[in-house]
């Protein structure tokens, strides 16, 4: 029995089987996705959808689904599902579902009469190809198979219009045939193991509907286009490969490549491997550079949760060759002091005043687990001085170091924190001023880039910066404290502070170098254990204050504004098992398994075998959000190890 496993008294009730999705990457930024009974619900869904450099280098759906139907006697049975208008669901094939697994597959298997077919799904590593796997595994008569391509050729953000342009042609291949509905994408091919028929049959089939973009809000309607169909016969105990691919394969080929690529995968067996699986799934190669997705489906390349998320996906899985290169090709893209935060490397936006202060702390996990302070030193100084030297002198969006040692950062209209979300122009959660968590980074920094000089004998560097960490420390605590509150201010701006109890201020307690003393790091844990410990992550605000927002639901604007104001966060886990471990030792790691083992039930929800981006600040505490998060993962990842290293 597998770990990851859904029996058919689950998977006939589509209001379970359609909230839980898969979704697997390989390491060219392709992906595979669709809930675990073949019905898509975002148009982010598809059998294939690739990054096309040749339009824009985004990702693009070109295979949306692809039905399957079994053949008997001249009696058909299609075992897809579509949803149309008026909550009709079309065909209804999740009936015919009798087990879906994971495991280094993702394996249905369907049963009508007499017949049990099996459908394995592969996406090949490093290629934009993906291998479906048919074996009819029983069989009373002669049996044929009926694939039918539902096409998109569109980017993932956008929806597909019936249309007079779309090219409805084929071309014949070897096995199979290719398909360009549009002029600008390269073709589809699309070929099966065994000699078949291909039955041109065009159409449009129309709205088409996903029901999770409804709920957000979303334009949600879809027409797709269906070239026509392949046929094939099929006898008992035999497998047929069916492969769509951005190039021409040889058909006698997909079996052997989908045994080998199934070989190399990491077994989805138990709650450690899931998470080892998931976090790869987030490592893109391309082009030379290695970056990290910051989730799926929507995000791309993000600076701040790249740099957040690295030594979990990486170091804490003892890969510190990929944690090198990943951080080689951040430092490639750093400008006037600041890393780019999202965008393409065409437009980036660098608009995020944490992402190079995170930087200095991916770099200090870095050194601690090689042991080699001196390599850092030798070849990153030189962007971590012109950092520095930025935070110190000013650059956009009024960042700056004043007297006192702190940064002040922001600007009307803009949220430069990771707590980012604008509706209508305004920040949903104003932080302009001194932020709590960018000012224990920037000490951090600081601290640590003072080490190394040390240890590498750089006295220019120790002197201009030696007396910086008195004046920031003393400046923090009398900053950003409250001996009355127990706790320390979110941001502070002139005269203003806001006593917002928010998890922030758990940066401060969880890093090496920390401005704050013991007993101050004991006092705020206490206050965001009481009011913003969830058993799926930090809240974002206590539930006591006014504008907490417990739900995350609607459209955008309503759920921008529940993001940073209630909406909990796995990520912010981390520095808080590090902090309460910090504090507490050995009695504070009951809490901390606790805190590790109890998401292992979300293996089998949402995102099936990853972790979510967040999760209501209401209980039960739903995952909502995108279904897989690189920073979410990697928190577990760090968390893990850190019990491993206290039990040891």
């Amino acid at each position: 029995m597998s770990y990851l496993q859904f029996d058919k008294n689950n998977i006939v009730n589509l209001d379970y089987s359609l909230s839980r999705e898969i979704i697997r990457s390989n390491r060219g930024g392709t992906y595979s996705s669709r809930t675990i009974v073949g019905c898509n619900t975002r148009k982010y869904h598809g059998v294939l959808v690739c990054p096309i450099e040749e339009i824009d280098g985004d990702r693009h759906v070109l295979l949306s689904s692809l039905d399957v139907t079994v053949v008997q006697h001249d009696a058909e049975f299609n075992f897809g599902i579509h949803k149309y208008p008026g909550e009709i669901f079309h065909p209804n094939g999740h009936k015919y579902i009798r087990n879906f697994e994971i495991d280094k597959t993702t394996k249905t298997t369907y049963r009508v009469g007499g017949v049990v077919l099996t459908r394995e799904s592969l996406l090949i590593s490093n290629e934009e190809q993906v291998i479906i796997k048919f074996t009819l595994e029983e069989a009373n008569s002669p049996t044929k198979l009926r694939l039918r391509p539902f096409l998109a050729f569109r980017n993932h953000h956008a929806l597909s219009k019936a249309n007079m342009y779309a090219n409805t042609k084929v071309d014949k291949i070897s096995n199979g045939v290719k398909s360009r509905l549009y002029n600008g994408y390269p073709a589809l091919h699309m070929q099966l193991s065994k000699a078949n028929e291909f039955l041109q049959v065009p159409d449009w089939f129309y709205n088409i509907e996903y029901q999770e973009e409804q709920i957000r809000g979303y334009d949600y309607q879809e027409d797709l286009f269906v070239p026509g169909y392949f046929e094939v016969p099929i006898k008992k105990g035999e497998s047929i490969y069916f492969s769509a691919s951005l190039k021409e394969s040889a058909p006698a080929s997909l079996s052997r490549k989908f045994i080998s690529e199934t070989d190399n995968r990491i077994p989805r067996d138990s709650y450690f491997n899931c998470l080892k699986s998931a976090a790869q799934q987030f490592i893109v190669r391309r082009d030379k550079k290695v970056e990290i997705i910051a989730g799926f489906h929507w995000f791309g390349s993000w600076g701040r949760d790249t740099f957040i998320s690295l030594p979990g996906l990486t170091l804490a899985l003892d890969d510190e060759k990929t944690c090198k290169s990943v951080i080689d090709t951040q430092v490639s893209k750093l400008k006037d002091g600041l890393f780019p935060n999202m965008g393409s490397d065409e437009n980036p936006a660098f608009n995020s005043v944490d992402a190079p202060l995170w930087f200095f702390w991916s770099l200090q996990e870095y050194a601690k687990y090689t042991k080699n302070a001196s390599e850092v030193w030798d070849k990153y100084s030189k962007p971590m001085k012109a950092i520095l030297n930025a935070f110190k002198n000013g650059m956009s969006y009024n960042i700056k170091m004043h007297e006192n040692g702190l940064i002040w950062a922001g600007e009307h209209g803009k949220a430069l924190t990771w707590m980012d979300a604008v509706v209508f122009g305004k920040p949903a959660t104003p932080r302009m001023g001194y932020d709590v968590e960018i000012n224990a980074l920037w000490y951090n920094a600081i601290c640590f880039c003072l080490e190394l000089a040390k240890e590498a004998k750089d006295n220019k560097f120790t002197k201009e910066w030696k007396d910086m960490p008195s004046l920031i420390a003393d400046s923090y605590v009398k900053t950003f404290w409250s001996e009355e509150k127990g706790y320390l201010a979110d941001y502070v701006d002139g005269n203003y502070k806001d006593w917002s109890v928010r998890p922030n201020q758990v940066i401060a307690a969880a890093l090496d170098y920390s401005p704050i003393e013991d007993d101050i790091k004991r006092a705020l844990l206490d206050k965001v254990e009481q009011e913003l410990l969830t058993p799926r992550g930090l809240r974002t605000l206590s539930p006591k204050n006014e504008n907490y927002i417990g739900i995350y639901e609607g459209d955008q604007p309503t759920r921008d504004n529940a993001y940073h104001n209630g909406t909990v966060w796995p990520w912010l886990l981390e520095p808080f098992c590090r902090a309460y471990l910090n504090i507490h030792k050995k009695s504070g790691i009951s809490l901390v398994q606790k805190i590790y083992n109890g998401f292992e039930e979300e293996m089998t929800k949402h995102g099936v075998g990853t972790i979510a981006e967040i999760y209501d600040g209401d209980p039960p505490h739903q995952a909502k959000g995108a279904i897989s998060q690189a920073w979410s993962v990697a928190a577990l990842l760090r968390i893990n190890k850190m019990i491993e290293e206290y039990c040891k």
